[in-house]
């Protein structure tokens, strides 16, 4: 099994070997947050590479933005395991490991090889991790499935809008928060083996975590049977919630407690609203959302951005100027708490990648390297009895 870390290893998951065969997103953000916590992450990647180097390269080296970000501090080997010589190689490495992270789905999994059954003998303390579309329990289970598709079928499309058409997020949001999910699994899998000193499979189906975000505050009524009210929640639901417009830009605020409100309506000179029937409360305010946010919208047309956020700051409600992704580089906050980490790819030279954003008191986190070269580490299979035949 993987060394047990030294006490002065970097980060909390120093010691710790995941073999990762997932690809594009869902999976591989997980382990990149396992590898800026320390984990040794060796990406087996096929003879073409991860579809994810292709996103966005503008340079021909299979070094794409995405990429580059998504795969920070991994090592890459080249495997096809499709043929039994490089599949053997696979489960080499996977009897030496901890944890081992797939994306297919179950039926796929089983002709690959690389399902628990295939896989877990050879490793009692494995962590067996599948990361796909559907759970295997249900009739979806080997339906193919990606971000646009998930975002649809599990709500969160249908909640962007108030009536109108649905929409996706502007983001990779359901295999960015699914990824989540698996990171959350593993670590608790972790955690029981320390307990048992058994390895277990652990399964994380897109469409169940993304219904259950979704449904968490926009079941509404329909958490009671029978229901007692629709679905949907009413404050995230409102066509007047968004960034408002000042008397020279735009502004974010978000005003929820009785004191936010009660201080914004002695702000707009219009205390008397604090008494109004309809925002008195928090429940009262939940059902007119639409009204309270439109006088938010015509009110904060009065004045600067500036004196807004002087204000706002000054009695403790949340507020924020609107970032750009350009603005959010710059930003002098992201800046002082060092999200950006500088590096230097061999292909495409000097980067810039989001680093880990939480903190550790004591478990330092290891400087993390860019993202790796199709096969830069196939040097590692040479002890596993031979290079790969991809």
């Amino acid at each position: 099994m993987a060394a047990v870390p030294a006490p002065d290893s970097p980060g909390p998951l120093a010691g710790i070997r995941v073999i990762d065969t997932s690809n594009t997103f869902m999976a591989p953000y997980a382990t990149l947050l396992m590898a800026q916590m320390g984990a040794e992450v060796i990406k087996v990647e096929e003879p073409g590479g991860d579809i994810l180097r292709q996103v966005a390269d503008t340079t021909g080296t299979g070094a794409g933005p995405v990429f580059l970000n998504t795969n920070q501090g991994k090592k890459s080997v080249v495997l096809d395991i499709r043929g039994d010589h490089d599949y053997a190689i696979l489960t080499r490495l996977v009897a030496d490991a901890d944890v081992f992270v797939h994306n297919r789905p179950p039926a796929a999994a089983r002709r690959l090889r690389v399902d628990y059954p295939s896989l877990g003998p050879g490793n009692p303390r494995l962590i067996h991790c599948g990361a796909f579309g559907y759970g295997s329990g249900g009739p979806y289970r080997d339906l193919p499935a990606y971000d646009d598709v998930i975002q649809a079928a599990s709500g969160f499309a249908y909640v962007q809008t108030n009536g109108g058409e649905p929409q996706y997020v502007r983001s990779s949001v359901a295999d960015k928060t699914s990824g989540l999910f698996v990171l959350a699994a593993i670590l608790a899998a972790l955690f029981e083996r320390e307990r048992s000193g058994l390895g277990q499979a652990v399964e994380v189906p897109m469409f169940e975590a993304m219904a259950s975000f979704v449904l968490l505050e926009q079941q509404g009524g329909a958490v009671y049977d029978p229901p007692r009210g629709a679905p949907l929640y009413a404050r995230t639901a409102s066509v007047n919630r968004h960034p408002y417009r000042t008397a020279d830009g735009m502004i974010a605020v978000m005003l929820y407690t009785d004191k936010h409100w009660q201080t914004f309506f002695r702000l707009i000179d219009r205390p008397a609203l604090a008494s109004d029937a309809r925002f008195a409360t928090m429940s009262a305010r939940t059902a007119h959302t639409d009204a309270l946010y439109g006088i938010v919208e015509s009110e904060l047309k009065a004045r600067p951005t500036a004196e807004w956020l002087r204000l706002f700051g000054e009695h403790r409600i949340p507020a924020t100027t609107v970032n750009s992704i350009t603005d959010l580089l710059g930003d002098p906050h992201i800046a002082a708490v060092g999200l950006i980490k500088e590096s230097r790819h061999p292909e495409v030279g000097r980067i810039r990648t989001p680093g880990l954003p939480v903190k550790f008191s004591r478990s330092k986190p290891p400087v993390v390297g860019p993202a790796p070269l199709l096969g830069q580490h196939n040097h590692l299979l040479d002890e596993l009895g031979g290079g790969a035949s991809g």
